[in-house]
């Protein structure tokens, strides 16, 4: 019988899949107009050949070991999905989600994934170039006063912050500042302040049609040259290629 949509999803574990499972995916592949997998389930694609000579991704946690194990695939980790031709695979199970959605946007429209979206109750599906990993969830403090700092950074990420401002939010001295900062977050305050600004451009970019220079300006890079050179040092990519990566893909 041929099948419209196969979606693979898989317990939380990584061990090699049944070999009827493997038997099924290989003789359905021809039959199938695409398959898809949800967060470790690209492992059982993998198993199959299907990765093979494909793009994938899975959840971050797993990445390494899916490109060990499956080294004729190319893992992009740092991308929600993936879709490579008939070939579509998604990192974890939000991601998943997202990935339907988008299945459904290409197949009948985006009205109708946004009815599908509504109906969920979740927002209108991420774009699979987004990244895996947020610098604005992950910097975190123990304290009040860096938490205060790290508040008042994400307020202005447009404006000029000065190690002496924010002691000045913290209540502390410069010096004491830096060392309880880095002491709680693992970071200088530099550090944090870039990656915050980098985090805050890559999703102006990802989700918007705001001007380059006016993502550049906002979150405190000055213009456009700025921005391009600290998303290559970081992304190893240009701010234009994030956006178009962010964009649906065309269909295959």
């Amino acid at each position: 019988m041929a099948l419209d949509t196969l979606l693979i999803g898989a317990p939380s574990d990584i061990r090699e899949p049944s070999a009827d499972v493997v038997d099924l995916l290989q003789r359905s592949y021809q039959r199938t107009r695409r398959i898809a997998s949800i967060c470790v389930g690209a492992f059982i694609l993998g198993s199959a050949g299907l990765l093979d000579g494909r793009r994938s991704t899975t959840h971050w946690f797993y990445g390494r070991e899916l490109q060990s194990r499956f080294p004729k695939t190319r893992v992009e980790i740092d991308r929600i999905f993936v879709g490579d031709g008939s070939i579509w695979t998604s990192a974890g199970m939000t991601a998943g989600v997202d990935l339907a959605l988008t299945l459904v946007e290409r197949d009948i429209g985006p009205r109708k994934a946004r009815e599908a979206a509504k109906a969920m109750l979740v927002h209108h599906r991420r774009a699979g170039g987004q990244s895996q990993h947020s610098s604005l969830l992950e910097i975190d403090a123990k304290s009040d006063r860096i938490q205060d700092a790290l508040h008042h950074i994400r307020g202005n990420l447009s404006k000029p912050l000065s190690i002496e401002r924010l002691a000045q939010v913290a209540c502390l001295s410069p010096r004491q500042f830096s060392r309880v900062f880095r002491m709680e977050t693992g970071m200088t305050p530099a550090k944090a302040i870039e990656a915050l600004r980098l985090e805050s451009a890559r999703l102006m970019l990802e989700q918007g049609r705001v001007p380059v220079e006016a993502v550049a300006r906002a979150n405190g890079f000055g213009d456009r040259e700025r921005l391009r050179r600290s998303f290559l040092r970081t992304y190893g990519r240009t701010p234009q290629s994030i956006r178009n990566a962010a964009r649906p893909l065309e269909l295959v």
